[in-house]
């Protein structure tokens, strides 16, 4: 089957946040894809909305079996159904390690630019301090400075948050950078929590394959809290379904405790979603890459044509990509996108590093030409 990835669906007056928070603006900011989500996942919600009773849910047997055969075949890892932990999102699942690992004056360290949770999530316990270093780039590829994390890591840091593939900068972490980043948690004592989100949006997965935290040697396995979900990938983001890989039980318990009584329950229809995307959503998951992959081909052609003044960051993932500013007098870059051409951009600023902007490719190519059209021109 072959699926549309080119017309566009109208999406203003659906309640949705990237479209009508700022009805006004054209939108490439928010991680959210403007194409239609696999088939068999309407069909599943369907299905199951037929049911006249919305009651409290639980992930089914059907749900559990396809993220075990998920993880086993994408992932190369095995583990028991009890070492999923359910979760309405991964941002919750990153405030509740904080709380779970942090007393008051510990710190979390990560790496910039990060998605801005990783930068605020501390703020949900109190007097717990962040650690942020800048990523480092080595020969044209965005890493980790281990030297700079060496000489800021203190005997108060308490848990390293990793995003892989890293959001903004689509960088997809090889094994070497991976045991290398596990070793220094082990070393520092800190628990480290891998955001993979994004983790089956790889463009070229022989050359940049994901790995997954749990994939790791299981010497590490005792600190390693693996975050993942289908929701970024199949475009179903706001039926908020996510799970937590915890292998070791003594994390398990203090993860599991955090969560007090402060987290919503998961919606039925989130499992039914999650269960049809790992079970059909191969096929359209292959198309969409290769869809997205010539969205920014095209992106970083029109732009080193149009406007070389921007550094367009080169993606190994994600349909997110960041941009240096800083070739034009543009104070705040994001703000004149807005203000000039009435685009609505991610403000660099708010992932730690100003005078870049990261931009939503996951639309279809002429909206997105249209969009960097508006970009060039205020740039002129």
């Amino acid at each position: 089957m072959t699926y549309d990835f080119d017309t566009i669906i109208p999406r203003r007056g659906t309640g949705n946040i990237k479209y009508d928070r700022r009805p006004e603006l054209d939108p490439f900011w928010v991680a959210d894809m403007d194409f239609a989500s696999v088939p068999e996942i309407t069909e599943a919600i369907i299905a199951r909305a037929k049911h006249p009773i919305y009651g409290y849910a639980q992930a089914h047997e059907g749900l559990v079996e396809a993220t075990l055969a998920y993880l086993q075949s994408r992932h190369r890892v095995q583990v028991a159904a009890e070492d999923i932990v359910w979760l309405g999102g991964l941002v919750p699942a990153l405030s509740l390690a904080v709380k779970a690992f942090c007393r008051p004056g510990e710190e979390v360290m990560t790496c910039t630019p990060s998605y801005p949770p990783f930068l605020n999530v501390h703020h949900d316990s109190r007097d717990v301090v962040l650690i942020s270093l800048p990523h480092a780039k080595v020969d044209g590829r965005w890493t980790f400075d281990f030297a700079a994390m060496e000489a800021a890591v203190t005997p108060q840091t308490r848990i390293f948050l990793l995003s892989n593939p890293q959001n903004p900068l689509g960088r997809v972490f090889s094994r070497e950078e991976m045991v290398a980043l596990a070793q220094f948690c082990q070393r520092h004592d800190l628990i480290l929590v891998s955001d993979e989100i994004h983790c089956d949006l790889i463009f070229d997965e022989a050359k940049t394959p994901h790995v997954c935290g749990h994939s790791l040697p299981e010497e590490f396995h005792d600190r390693i809290i693996t975050l993942l979900s289908p929701s970024k990938t199949y475009n179903i983001a706001g039926i908020g379904i996510a799970y937590a890989l915890i292998t070791d039980d003594s994390l398990k318990r203090r993860f599991t405790a955090a969560r007090g009584h402060t987290l919503a329950e998961i919606n039925t229809f989130g499992y039914y979603a999650a269960e049809a995307a790992y079970r059909h959503g191969e096929p359209w998951r292959q198309q969409l890459l290769a869809y997205l992959s010539e969205n920014q081909r095209v992106l970083h052609a029109f732009l080193a044509d149009k406007a070389s003044g921007l550094v367009v960051n080169s993606n190994e993932a994600t349909y997110l990509t960041w941009i240096d500013c800083r070739g034009y007098a543009l104070e705040h870059p994001a703000l004149h996108f807005e203000k000039q051409a009435g685009l609505f951009l991610s403000d660099g600023a708010f992932f730690g590093v100003p005078k870049h902007v990261r931009f939503n490719f996951g639309c279809q190519r002429a909206r997105m030409i249209e969009g960097l059209e508006k970009m060039v021109k205020v740039l002129s």
